[in-house]
């Protein structure tokens, strides 16, 4: 299908969501398997669910006259990761089309010229996020995570986001993927508490490195799964490969990787504190467009970050 520029490319603040997962298990008390979000499509009451969470969030970017980026449910919906669950590759492909085509119905009652809004489709990585175990090349990432995006090609989606990557060769594979699909692609790095990615790569040299890789295919960068005191000091202010970094998805908590998988409790945060960090980085990077959330972070935390960075439009 005939795709055009994406609009959070512009100067305009586009919201996206949260932590939909850890909300999902600790508030609601859902179980998902290997963190698997995607297996509440297969049940009316989650697809319920999931309408609600995708409308509560967009109205937050419409009470501040934001633009909105709905983001699938697909991050765990890939072929190692759906095995351990019992999906087959058609079961697979069957949810990542309906994660579009759910998000697609509820798009429907906020997209507007005052509203523009996005369908992503969401690849998350091979492996583990925070303790990958076997690093890919570019060209086997790229043939791992073809089948999903190109899934994604066959939909209403406007584009690709891949979340939690942890190096910069599963990233160039994706990349190359979307490219070959006609899918405008985003690109989002996890780091540690020390800035780096869990590979030991800096996110300058990873972003490099993708660039370098793919002829600078991708859309754009962005950082989730991290507290921003985690990655703020290495930020270069005025620097070239700051400006590829576009959107940011924070945890709520300063814990790092490995306290955060031993967790049984959810930690919350400061919401207060996380909007006035997003606030100041907002500030500082005039190219920061997109803004949501990541690991324990819910439509609080969103609301309070729309309001420290967007004054209402009338």
């Amino acid at each position: 299908m005939a795709r055009t520029g994406l609009p959070q490319l512009g100067d305009r603040l586009f919201l996206t969501d949260s932590g939909l997962e850890t909300t999902l298990i600790f508030k609601d008390g859902y179980e998902l398997p290997e963190f698997a979000s995607f297996v509440l499509l297969d049940v009316e009451s989650g697809r319920e669910r999931l309408a609600r969470y995708y409308r509560a969030h967009a109205a937050i970017a419409k009470s501040v006259g934001a633009g909105f980026i709905f983001e699938s449910v697909g991050w765990r919906a890939s072929s190692d990761w759906g095995s351990r669950i019992g999906y087959d590759a058609d079961a697979l492909a069957r949810v990542n089309r309906d994660s579009i085509a759910l998000m697609s119905e509820v798009r429907a009652e906020f997209d507007s010229p005052e509203m523009p809004t996005v369908l992503s489709g969401c690849v998350g990585p091979r492996g583990d996020a925070y303790r990958p175990a076997e690093l890919m090349s570019a060209d086997e990432a790229e043939a791992y995570h073809r089948v999903q995006i190109a899934t994604y090609a066959t939909t209403e989606a406007d584009m690709v986001t891949a979340l939690t990557l942890t190096y910069s060769a599963e990233a160039s594979g994706i990349v190359r993927a979307a490219s070959d699909e006609d899918l405008p692609v985003a690109i989002s790095f996890t780091v540690e508490t020390d800035g780096l990615l869990p590979s030991g790569e800096s996110i300058r040299d990873a972003i490099g490195s993708v660039d370098d890789a793919t002829g600078g295919a991708a859309s754009y960068f962005m950082i989730n799964c991290a507290h921003p005191a985690h990655f703020d000091a290495i930020l270069e202010d005025e620097a070239a490969w700051t400006r590829r970094i576009r959107g940011i998805r924070a945890n709520s908590s300063r814990k790092s990787h490995a306290e955060l998988d031993e967790s049984t409790e959810l930690d919350a945060g400061d919401p207060e504190e996380l909007a006035a960090l997003y606030a100041t980085l907002k500030e500082r990077f005039v190219d920061l467009t997109v803004l949501g959330g990541c690991c324990g972070t819910d439509e609080t935390h969103l609301q309070k970050i729309a309001a420290g960075v967007a004054a209402p439009q009338g």
